[in-house]
């Protein structure tokens, strides 16, 4: 299930900074955005709404965990709203992550959150108690996830090789960390390159920073989206 579109994270405060943003885009070009925490909570389905009328796909990034009834229930109305992709924590357990499938049925792509791209493994044995390796931490929710029926998982690029040999070849792996080469950071510990993503087998990768922050945002997207593809 290769995306050729890099993801673009749409990490804005408000309505106002996305409409400024996708306007620096050619009219028609038809992109994949993702729409996290900050800008729903802000704006809402609306924001959703707009996003799709423009002709673009969507994936809704809000990690849902909770109960399997409540998590059943709001996936439904997510549904409703026509996203192309969603997510839960795999944390939530696989009556949970079951669930969530119920709720959203073939509305598109569901996936779940293994372990935070900003977690390294000290962090995750302190902070979780979870005494395993980082890598076998990520393959055993990987492991539930496809367990559950779900699509596929959020997970590093780095771990892409891995959760495939531990699932299957057509298992989805959405990697966010994604950085052109020489670019800043940020605050994630695990980065890869667009290509070196392709490579590794990721099926979707978002971009957030080196796009929306750049001089010129369609250049960027563009040179981000050709590394992407350049092994096509």
């Amino acid at each position: 299930m290769f995306e050729t579109r890099p993801i673009i994270a749409l990490d804005f405060p408000d309505f106002d900074s996305v409409k400024a943003f996708l306007k620096k885009f050619p009219k028609g070009e038809s992109l994949y955005v993702k729409i996290g925490m900050e800008l729903y909570y802000a704006c809402g389905a609306e924001i959703v709404s707009y996003v799709k009328s423009l002709g673009h796909s969507v994936f809704l990034d809000l990690k849902l965990h909770d109960i399997p009834n409540t998590v059943e229930s709001a996936m439904k109305v997510l549904a409703k709203l026509g996203v192309d992709m969603t997510n839960v924590h795999a944390a939530g357990g696989v009556e949970m992550m079951a669930a969530a499938k119920r709720g959203f049925g073939d509305q598109g792509v569901l996936i779940a959150v293994t372990q935070l791209t900003s977690t390294s493994q000290e962090q995750m044995q302190d902070n979780q108690n979870i005494q395993t390796t980082l890598e076998e931490s990520v393959r055993h929710y990987a492991r539930k996830t496809a367990e559950a029926g779900l699509d596929g998982v959020v997970c590093s690029a780095h771990e892409v090789i891995s959760i495939k040999d531990a699932t299957s070849s057509n298992f989805v792996c959405l990697t966010p960390g994604i950085r052109p080469a020489g670019s800043e950071i940020g605050d994630q510990k695990r980065v890869m390159t667009p290509s070196q993503a392709k490579a590794a087998g990721s099926d979707y990768i978002v971009v957030g920073r080196p796009i929306t922050q750049a001089q010129d945002p369609y250049q960027a997207y563009q040179a981000i989206k050709s590394d992407w593809n350049a092994a096509l």
